[in-house]
């Protein structure tokens, strides 16, 4: 990811922004060479968000006494899930 700082993120947002949702560029905005934050699109923070749900129920379901089956097939999801898993035919 390109790294920007933030006098540069400021005098150039609006290019910044295009780049992010048009382009879907995502950029680490930094403070004296330090990362401070990211810029990405909405569609990007939308993956994001949805990865951080999955991830929460599945810490959840694995406190749960006796429901270590429930947190396995969660994480046999979410695999499937990154590895482009077509699933099993399920047809009537």
């Amino acid at each position: 990811m390109p790294k920007v700082s933030v006098a540069h993120t400021k005098s150039h947002l609006s290019e910044l922004i295009a780049r992010s949702a048009h382009g879907h560029e995502r950029f680490i905005i930094t403070r004296r060479n330090k990362p401070v934050a990211a810029l990405v699109s909405i569609d990007d923070l939308k993956i994001i968000e949805q990865h951080e749900e999955r991830a929460g129920l599945a810490e959840v379901a694995g406190k749960w006494p006796e429901f270590d089956e429930l947190a396995e097939a969660l994480g046999d999801i979410a695999e499937l899930r990154e590895r482009g898993g077509g699933g099993r035919n399920v047809s009537l």
